[in-house]
């Protein structure tokens, strides 16, 4: 009997563990993932801010605030008690201010994420996709970031400006 007791112990903490390792290591990507979208909005020249390769694509300046709306509806739906309030699109902001309200929004959405409870990753939530758990929406949230950074890099490509060093882990 000690025995299974022991392994049943054991068994427990390694999935208490291994929830505890999945916020802290979605927070050190997420910390290098808005490194590395500051960087890449910093590169862009504010006189080019408005620069979209097709009619059909949102300008640099859209994408940046499309990727901060969106993880300020995702941080704050599914992982707070605070209500989302879509924010006006940031046309008249200067670059400086628009990459401030980047550095905010990530701040944010990892403060909240911060507050997860280990037990609370595997809750299933309503989603226009269907119901998706807690950790299906963290990787959406880092998902839909490197999506949309991926498209403004070819934006500084486009414009003959050197993209910043890739920063992963």
């Amino acid at each position: 009997m000690k025995k299974c007791l022991i392994i049943l112990v054991l068994l427990l903490s390694n999935s208490i563990l291994a929830q505890v390792e999945v916020v802290f290591t979605f927070i050190e990507k997420w910390d290098n993932s808005k490194d590395y979208l500051v960087a890449v909005a910093e590169a862009m020249p504010e006189d080019k801010y408005d620069y979209k390769p097709a009619d059909r694509e949102m300008t640099f300046r859209e994408q940046l605030f499309h990727i901060q709306d969106n993880m300020n509806w995702l941080s704050t739906t599914y992982f707070s008690s605070e209500k989302y309030v879509k924010k006006e699109a940031i046309k008249e902001l200067s670059k400086a201010q628009i990459i401030q309200e980047i550095k905010g929004s990530f701040d944010k959405a990892k403060m909240v994420i911060q507050k997860v409870k280990n037990v609370e990753l595997s809750q299933k939530v309503d989603f226009f996709a269907g119901p998706k758990s807690k950790l299906q929406i963290l990787n959406l949230m880092q998902d839909h970031v490197t999506h949309h950074r991926a498209q403004i890099l070819v934006y500084l490509n486009l414009n003959q400006i050197q993209p910043p060093k890739y920063v992963g882990w």
